[in-house]
């Protein structure tokens, strides 16, 4: 199934997600490690970070530059900070980090216009 095959089923995948996502999210998170890390509060201020919910923003950044650099998928990225992909998504467009789409992602999506006769 390509990009473009998701996006067209998008509406019912998205209603199938949604009541799903509670139960497989706290199945995902119990199965979790996690790690402590120690910021400097400095850092914290200067990122402009709420630091009641530090562990949840310093994960997505992470998660974020990790997709930047090439390193994950989109999805693992997202799945990496417990979000849905298009969530993040919008995430990363709010951090000006482009989506990884060439030239042969665009000739996938156009073979499965064709195919779907769209």
């Amino acid at each position: 199934m390509t990009r473009l095959d998701t996006l067209v089923g998008y509406g019912q995948s998205v209603v199938a997600y949604r009541s799903r996502a509670p139960q497989a999210i706290m199945r995902y998170l119990e199965n979790t490690e996690t790690v402590r890390a120690e910021i400097p509060a400095e850092l914290v201020v200067a990122a402009g970070l709420d630091a009641d919910n530090l562990s949840a923003e310093a994960t997505r950044l992470l998660a974020l530059e990790l997709y930047r650099e090439d390193r994950v998928s989109l999805g693992r990225a997202a799945e990496l900070c417990h979000l849905p992909t298009e969530q993040f998504m919008e995430f990363a467009g709010r951090h000006n980090v482009p989506l990884h789409y060439g030239a042969d992602d665009l000739e996938e999506d156009r073979q499965t216009l064709e195919r779907l006769g769209l």
